[in-house]
C-alpha cells in the first residue's frame, strides 16, 4: 500500500508557502514504519481493541507517569468519560474557563453538571488561580483546567484554593510538565486527544484517558464500553468509546519520536522569540514559560496588535497562521442559558482578538521561522 506517501500530497494539504501546519513533512519520515504497523493489523484482522492498543496503553500509562491509561475514541469522549469515573452529575458545576476548544464545556454538560466559567492569566492563557478562588461554591465537584497549546496549567496553585477532584484538559499538552511531573499524573484524571494534528497524533480520531486511581482505570474500560465488565451484562450506563487498533498501531509508531519532536518545536519557538526580540517588533507579546514549566508548544500563539489585519497580509505572503478562539465559550450560541454576557470574562475576550496561532511543526526550518518573523516585522514596520 502506497497511502502513506507524503510526497504525493504536498502542494495538496496546503497551497501556502509557510504554512501554518502540514504533516506531509512527517509522512516523509517515518512512513515506511507506519504502514507496516497498520499492515500488521490489517492482516491480524483485530480492528478493535487487541494488543497494539494494550500496548499503547501500557506505554502512555508509563510515559504520562500517571499508571493507568484507557485508550479511548477521541478527546472529547476522554474529557467526558474521565468525568464521569469520578461520579461528576447532575447538580453539580465544574470550573473550566472560557478560552478554549467547545469540548471542555460540551464534555461538562453531557454529564448533566453545569460549567462554571473563570478568567484566564493573558501571559499563560490558563485558568487564573486567584480567579478561579472567587468561583468555587459549595457545590463545585470539579477543576477543568486546561493545559492550553501546550503549558499546563498551575494545578499546584489552583489547589491551595480548591482540595476536590482536578481533571486535566491535557489534550494540547502531551509531554508537558509541572516541576517535573508529566501532564496526565498532577490531576486526579487527565484527558488527551490524539486528533491529527495534535503533537502526537493519529490518522483519525483518538483519546485516551489517564488516571493515578486503579479502581477509576476500571471504572473507565466499563465506560467505554457500554457500562459492561462483563459481555451481555451492563452495571452503568456508558457509550461506545473504543480506540481503534489501527489508530494505536499509528500511535505506537510515533511515540518513541515524540521527545525529539518537542524539541525540534521548542527549537522553532525559542528561534521565534529571538527574532521578534532582535527586530524589536513590541507589537507581538510572545508565549510565556514560567519557571518551572516545560511548554511543548502544540501552538506557537501570539498576540498581536491589528491581528486580523497581520493575518490578512502573512495570507498574502504566502504564510499560514489560524486563530483559535475567535468566540469565547460564554458568548457561543449553545451555550447561552448558562447566563453569560460580553465583558463578564475581559482577559478571555481580549485573547479572542489578540491571539494568532504562527506556523508550528517540529519539520520547520531555520530559513523559514526567520522569513515567518520578517514578514511580521515588515507588517508592523509599513505602520499597522
Amino acid at each position: 500500500m502506497a497511502f502513506l506517501a507524503g510526497g504525493q500530497q504536498k502542494g495538496m494539504i496546503n497551497p501556502m508557502d509557510i504554512p501554518a501546519f502540514t504533516l506531509s513533512r512527517q509522512i516523509d519520515e517515518i512512513g515506511p514504519q507506519t504502514e507496516a504497523a497498520v499492515n500488521e493489523v490489517i492482516s491480524s484482522g483485530q480492528f478493535i481493541l487487541g494488543a497494539q492498543v494494550q500496548e499503547f496503553e501500557r506505554r502512555m500509562a508509563a510515559f504520562t507517569q500517571a499508571g493507568h491509561a484507557v485508550g479511548v475514541a477521541n478527546g472529547s469522549d476522554a474529557l467526558y468519560l474521565a468525568l464521569r469515573a469520578a461520579g461528576v452529575g447532575p447538580g453539580d458545576e465544574v470550573l473550566t474557563t472560557p478560552f478554549t476548544f467547545f469540548a471542555t464545556a460540551g464534555s461538562i454538560l453531557r454529564t448533566g453538571a453545569k460549567p462554571v466559567f473563570t478568567d484566564i492569566d493573558l501571559d499563560t492563557f490558563n485558568m487564573d488561580p486567584d480567579q478561579a478562588s472567587a468561583r468555587i461554591s459549595p457545590r463545585t465537584r470539579a477543576m477543568l483546567p486546561v493545559h492550553l497549546f501546550g503549558l499546563m496549567a498551575d494545578i499546584d496553585a489552583l489547589r491551595s484554593h480548591y482540595s476536590g477532584l482536578v481533571v486535566e484538559d491535557a489534550a494540547q499538552a502531551v509531554g508537558a510538565t509541572l516541576r517535573g511531573r508529566a501532564a496526565g499524573s498532577v490531576g486526579d484524571l487527565a484527558a488527551f486527544s490524539f486528533f491529527p494534528t495534535k503533537n502526537l497524533g493519529a490518522f483519525g480520531d483518538a483519546g485516551m484517558v489517564t488516571t493515578v486511581r486503579p479502581e477509576w482505570d476500571e471504572t473507565l474500560r466499563a465506560l467505554r464500553a457500554h457500562g459492561s465488565r462483563q459481555k451481555y451484562r451492563h452495571d452503568m450506563l456508558g457509550i461506545n468509546s473504543r480506540l481503534d487498533a489501527l489508530q494505536a498501531a499509528v500511535l505506537n509508531v510515533k511515540l518513541p519520536y515524540l521527545g525529539g519532536w518537542t524539541e525540534k518545536r521548542q527549537h522553532v519557538a525559542q528561534r521565534y522569540q529571538a527574532g521578534f526580540a532582535e527586530r524589536n517588533v513590541e507589537q507581538v507579546q510572545v508565549p510565556v514559560t514560567p519557571q518551572g514549566f516545560t511548554h511543548v508548544f502544540h501552538q506557537y500563539t501570539v498576540r498581536a496588535q491589528n491581528r486580523d489585519e497581520l493575518q490578512a497580509y502573512l495570507k498574502s505572503r504566502g504564510i499560514g497562521s489560524t486563530v483559535y478562539y475567535p468566540l469565547s465559550l460564554h458568548l457561543q450560541p449553545a451555550l447561552q442559558d448558562l447566563g453569560y454576557r460580553a465583558g463578564d470574562f475581559p482577559h478571555s475576550e481580549q485573547a479572542q482578538r489578540e491571539v494568532l496561532s504562527l506556523p508550528m511543526f517540529p519539520e520547520l526550518t531555520d530559513r523559514e521561522v526567520d522569513r515567518v518573523v520578517e514578514e511580521v516585522a515588515a507588517f508592523y514596520q509599513a505602520g499597522h
